[in-house]
């Protein structure tokens, strides 16, 4: 392998590293919030756009989809690249994509600033995924890291609610525009603030195949696919899922996504604090197979959906400090190139996971899509139980 651990920066206070951390957290906060944004403004993208609500959902799709295929083809590409200039590089990037979508006077305009969104998108998370080494003590990697992927779910629980509130009072293209602002902002932070990473060697094709050749690799994108799927195939559809079965109306549903969220949050930085990430996937894992299929059955009062939506939640918060976590240990040797994979395949499977959920909707019904979630939780968790943790986590 070309790619190797770097250690953290030398010469930088504790206070310093932490500063970096919080500045990644709220980098990846406005990544997310800036590739979901559509979630919330559909509506009225569609009707300045002059498209349906279905066509400007493709707004979400392809932006997931870029990333999936940018973040394997980053590090090729990068070279010897100082990864702090790169991630200045990366949200300037995301702050013309924004300024493009805020401008756009077509759909096909639209296409394009999504597409430069997820460029920018699965090139962040990339180099996010094994940065908090490089930032902070060695005893304070796992809250670190957890800090950093709280903005993922920081970002559902506020990003979201806030950009559609923007796009209420002010138009969904200042929505797109205040991201916009907020990224060249950040670009400015980030020079400042993290200290110089340089890259240990070019990651080469022939470093991605060496990391797919570990099984613990291959079983940690798996275990990804698997849990980010059964998480989307139903998440996608949960407020039509909690109106239908428990006749909640919109500004219920709200408060309960907010409540979803701050669970998330919880259970972010349990995992990341956690001793065992193989014991933390296990309990992960059974705890979406065990309150999402639930939900046709309990969460059909608003008491129920409360208690298994928080369930949900806190389960769910812990996939990506976790699964990032078995993906360092599996190839500590090459941190960038199963970040590579490890992105990729979150990214595909979010995608995977909409697409397949839509499809159960249309064919069986919103209360069948708990049933798919249960299946592949339960067939991440029979994965879990076939591996050895001390062989993983020595």
């Amino acid at each position: 392998m070309t790619s190797t651990c770097v250690a953290a920066a030398p010469g930088r206070t504790a206070i310093q590293g932490w500063v970096a951390a919080i500045t990644m957290a709220v980098t990846v906060f406005t990544v997310v919030t800036a590739e979901m944004l559509p979630v919330g403004l559909l509506t009225p993208m569609g009707t300045a756009l002059a498209v349906s609500e279905g066509t400007a959902g493709l707004s979400l799709t392809v932006t997931g989809l870029v990333a999936a295929v940018s973040a394997p083809v980053l590090p090729l590409v990068l070279g010897k690249l100082d990864r702090r200039t790169v991630l200045v590089g990366l949200m300037l990037l995301l702050a013309v994509a924004s300024a493009l979508a805020a401008w756009s006077p077509s759909f096909g305009v639209l296409v394009v600033a999504r597409i430069l969104t997820g460029i920018a998108m699965g090139g962040v998370w990339l180099l996010t995924v094994g940065l908090a080494p490089r930032l902070v003590p060695r005893d304070s990697v796992g809250p670190a890291t957890a800090l950093i992927f709280s903005g993922i779910a920081i970002a559902s629980v506020l990003g979201i609610p806030a950009g559609t509130s923007v796009g209420e009072l002010a138009g969904w293209r200042w929505a797109f525009g205040s991201i916009g602002v907020l990224s060249v902002v950040l670009a400015v932070a980030l020079a400042l603030l993290l200290p110089a990473l340089p890259a240990a060697a070019p990651v080469r094709l022939a470093d991605v195949g060496s990391v797919l050749k570990i099984k613990q690799v291959r079983v940690g994108l798996l275990l990804v696919a698997l849990l980010v799927t059964a998480h989307f195939s139903a998440y996608t559809y949960v407020r039509p899922m909690l109106e239908h079965l428990a006749s909640i109306g919109p500004s219920l549903i709200s408060t309960l996504l907010l409540a979803y969220g701050v669970a998330g949050v919880a259970g972010n930085f349990v995992a990341g604090s956690a001793r065992s990430f193989r014991v933390m996937l296990v309990v992960i894992a059974a705890l979406l197979a065990a309150a999402v299929p639930a939900l046709p059955l309990v969460g059909t009062t608003v008491a129920g959906a409360v208690v298994l939506l928080l369930i949900w939640g806190f389960g769910y918060g812990g996939v990506s400090v976790t699964t990032q976590a078995w993906n360092h240990a599996a190839a500590p040797q090459a941190p960038e190139a199963s970040s590579a994979l490890l992105v990729g395949v979150f990214n595909a499977a979010i995608a995977l996971g909409a697409f397949t959920g839509g499809r159960v909707v249309d064919h069986l019904g919103t209360d069948a899509v708990p049933y798919l979630t249960g299946l592949l939780a339960l067939t991440a968790l029979a994965v879990l139980l076939t591996q050895r943790p001390k062989k993983l986590e020595a």
